[in-house]
């Protein structure tokens, strides 16, 4: 849980996003300000095509706003060059909704092969902490296996380990469960839990999971139009949402 001493880690400030040209461009964030405070663990929610996910591909570098500012534990991701959008980008990490495993790489090799690459550490020190993420999502007798001879579940375990071997200050969470047999999302939903509830890892995590929302939140942001509409507790927005937009979303999911 935040405390009174901590700062915002993330930063968006008037953040736009168009995709397309001409009658088909489409404005995705629309002059979108917004902070999330270290340690902090905000859920994004609304409805499909409201601009979640871009938040969080804007955050990885995968796309570059129009306009705007974005920055990430005080540095500047946007506008910045290539060298500083790199730096800062080591301090994030996400999880995908299709897991994206390299299918010809070993369980374990897949999670050393980042912090070997991209952090400069020793393979021995990235396979003993590779083993011990691995012993933490419960799959610990897995490291020779290839993704293919994994569950669904067990290849989305893997990608969290993968993206906590990155040490990262901010893990972002796309639809984790979205792509798993209903039987598999409990298993993986629980293990995030567990992480938001041992670690102190800020997590932004966009999720049609709306209990799960509700558990781990410190914050909940409904999107709408390329905007944060309403924002508040998880007990304020579950509960007593002020927007009528809010309360037909969650009418509608709940």
């Amino acid at each position: 849980m935040p405390t009174d001493t901590d700062h915002d880690l993330i930063h968006f400030e008037n953040v736009t996003k168009r995709f397309g040209t001409g009658d088909k461009e489409i404005t995705v964030l629309d002059d979108l300000c917004f902070s999330v405070r270290a340690g902090e663990h905000v859920t994004l929610i609304g409805p499909s095509g409201s601009g979640k996910t871009t938040i969080l591909r804007l955050l990885m570098t995968l796309e570059k706003p129009d306009a705007g500012t974005i920055r990430v534990n005080g540095g500047k991701l946007y506008p910045a060059d290539e060298k500083q959008r790199r730096e800062v980008r080591k301090k994030i990490g996400m999880v995908f909704q299709h897991f994206n495993l390299f299918p010809h790489m070993s369980v374990l090799r897949n999670i050393t092969e980042a912090p070997v690459r991209a952090l400069g550490k020793s393979r021995e020190e990235a396979e003993a902490r590779g083993r011990e993420l691995l012993d933490l999502v419960g799959l610990g007798d897995k490291c020779e296996a290839r993704p293919a001879q994994l569950s669904g579940g067990q290849q989305q375990r893997v990608a969290i380990a993968r993206a906590l071997a990155m040490e990262p200050k901010v893990l972002l969470l796309d639809e984790v469960t979205s792509a798993l047999d209903p039987e598999l999302v409990a298993g993986v939903l629980d293990l995030l839990r567990d992480i938001a509830r041992t670690t102190d890892i800020t997590m932004i995590c966009v999720t049609h999971e709306m209990n799960f929302a509700r558990d781990i939140s410190d914050q909940v942001l409904m999107f709408d139009g390329g905007q944060v509409i309403e924002s508040g507790s998880p007990e304020k927005i579950f509960s007593a949402p002020e927007h009528e937009r809010t309360r037909e979303f969650l009418g509608a999911v709940l």
